[in-house]
């Protein structure tokens, strides 16, 4: 019998990344740790590959916090706030927190893929694919 004193750690490898979640266009995301994966409870981890000059389709997800850290490149963060669209430029190293329901989108001016880290606070990677930054947040 297993208790949580003794559960095991689970590895899971780079070339063991799965592309079987919610997809928007414009990125692929790779699935890592979640219910599907390592039996998750609480958490969703993975990461997103976004190509150069591509934009992300605008999306949400669900009640769920989202935590991003950027590997490589400078994607920017673009969310609504009121009326106008406000962009967050980053860079490696960096750390982007979106609350739930926000609907956002992930763009990649550069020429270089930028590749980040997604932490979500539940087990699923729930995406909501919006037709606009302003659309009524479906959930």
């Amino acid at each position: 019998m297993t208790d949580h004193w003794h559960a095991p750690l689970r590895h899971i490898k780079a070339a063991d990344l799965s592309g079987n979640t919610g997809q928007t266009s414009g990125m692929t995301r790779l699935e890592a740790v979640s219910g599907k994966t390592v039996g998750a409870e609480k958490v969703w981890m993975g990461q997103t590959h976004v190509a150069p000059d591509t934009n992300s389709g605008d999306h949400h997800h669900g009640e769920a916090e989202t935590a991003i850290y950027v590997v490589s490149g400078n994607p920017v963060f673009v969310f609504a706030e009121g009326e106008e669209e406000v962009r967050i430029q980053t860079g490696p190293g960096d750390y982007v927190f979106v609350p739930p329901f926000v609907p956002h989108r992930e763009e990649n001016p550069n020429a270089e893929e930028a590749v980040v880290v997604i932490a979500r606070s539940s087990q699923e990677g729930i995406v909501v694919n919006l037709p606009s930054l302003w659309a009524p947040v479906a959930t």
